[in-house]
């Protein structure tokens, strides 16, 4: 959105929507500059695959809501790291995208439209998405049944941040059934999903053992609720987890990390345990462990297609994770937030890991 006084007549909020009006098409009133030219939103497109540099600003026209619809205009936007591997052109046999395309995932913002069929009390309400398509952009279409409200004390910067990851956090704990007394041991504890892990597990009763790297990292997790926490920077990490954790293992194994240390992690598993593997940062893939040794020893095997969710489930999740965030129990992790127009520094961001917690974009 332009703030330019030479280009918009009236605020940038007044503009998006006049607080939810709606025509007969659902759509909000077009913004205009003073000419009475049409003016297109902004988005950041990936116009081919490749490095960050790929992803530019352009510009599209503002979405009308359909039947069943709601149009919101966003405030803050989640960042992930598969959207970084997906740019790059990874993983084409999941991802059916092709260049140019504008990235999806989540948003927090308030909405500004509604179509038909759709009540209309939602317009000016606060509310986060997750699982979208084409959200780095000023405004996002959805069906108004895939919107969470954003409950008072809660922001929608904090909102954006917990759209995926919080989600996904929940689903895992739910699937691999951690329980109150067991110890789990959670690899990239300082990551989006890492720290939010860390929180819930911890708030479950479980003995938490976080993996992180440096000094800062491992700070915090320990300050999220982390009973131990091992210093992954260098070799021997995982003997001196063993040495913490006692030849017995532990219970439940959450890896966010995979490759090499995913797979260093597979052996602090106890006889009979749970090893998840939902995460590749380093885009080595995810940690390959032997199935047949796994089922030698009894462990449960669990990956990220465990945790596929329907947008009803999804949206579910949502809610607990937002209401558990409005009751002051859980604390996203918030590294930097970056202008929708620096998509491509965001993004490098995000790859290199050089910032603990949550990478942002605002419009």
């Amino acid at each position: 959105m332009t703030s330019s006084a030479l280009e918009v007549e009236h605020s940038p909020y007044e503009q998006r929507g006049q607080r939810g009006q709606r025509t007969g098409t659902g759509s909000a009133p077009a913004r205009v500059n003073r000419l009475g030219a049409v003016i297109d939103m902004r988005v950041a497109e990936v116009k081919e695959f490749g490095g960050p540099e790929v992803l530019v600003t352009a510009s599209a026209p503002d979405p009308v809501a359909g039947e069943g619809e709601a149009v919101v205009a966003v405030d803050h936007i989640d960042t992930l790291f598969v959207q970084t591997q997906i740019r790059a052109g990874a993983f084409g046999e999941y991802f059916h995208v092709k260049p140019p395309y504008v990235p999806g995932g989540g948003v927090s913002g308030t909405v500004t439209a509604v179509g038909a069929g759709v009540d209309e009390g939602l317009a000016g309400r606060r509310v986060a998405v997750s699982g979208a398509d084409n959200t780095y952009a000023e405004f996002v279409r959805v069906p108004a049944t895939h919107l969470s409200p954003v409950p008072d004390g809660v922001g929608l910067r904090e909102a954006a941040s917990l759209v995926h990851d919080g989600v996904t956090a929940l689903a895992l704990l739910d699937t691999t059934a951690l329980k109150p007394g067991e110890t789990v041991l959670i690899t990239g504890a300082s990551g989006g999903m890492g720290t939010l892990l860390v929180q819930f597990a911890h708030a479950l009763g479980a003995r938490v053992v976080g993996v992180a790297r440096g000094a800062e990292k491992t700070s915090l997790v320990r300050e999220l609720g982390a009973d131990e926490v091992i210093d992954a920077a260098g070799s021997g990490w995982d003997r001196r987890a063993r040495a913490a954790l006692g030849e017995s293992g532990v219970d439940l194994v959450l890896d966010g990390v995979g490759g090499q240390l995913g797979l260093a992690a597979f052996p602090l598993t106890a006889d009979g345990g749970r090893f998840s593997a939902h995460g590749a940062p380093g885009g080595t893939g995810f940690a390959a462990v032997d199935p047949t040794e796994a089922e030698r020893r009894g462990i449960t095997l669990l990956g990220i297609g465990d945790v596929q969710l329907t947008p009803e489930r999804r949206r579910a999740l949502l809610g607990r994770v937002l209401q558990e965030a409005a009751a002051g129990r859980l604390r996203p992790v918030i590294g930097e937030v970056f202008p929708l127009a620096r998509a491509a520094d965001a993004h490098r961001a995000v790859q290199n890991r050089t910032l603990v917690g949550k990478v942002l974009l605002k419009p």
